[in-house]
């Protein structure tokens, strides 16, 4: 789903995996893996995506960078 974000452009979920894809403005995408559904909608729900994915997300899950 898009987003209204400064440096965020999009986020999605697959909880059956617990996979959280992330795409920034820049057209990079992440894939974190093991993150819980709350987690997902307290991402969605705040009022700064960037700085709940600072806080929340990196470096508090496994990555891996998608290709374009």
């Amino acid at each position: 789903m898009d987003v209204d974000s400064t440096a965020i452009r999009e986020i999605d979920y697959d909880a059956e995996r617990a996979k959280l894809l992330v795409r920034f403005m820049s057209g990079e995408r992440y894939v974190y893996v093991g993150v819980p559904g709350e987690v997902h909608r307290s991402f969605v729900e705040a009022v700064s995506k960037g700085r709940f994915f600072q806080l929340h997300v990196r470096d508090r899950y496994p990555f891996n960078r998608l290709e374009a």
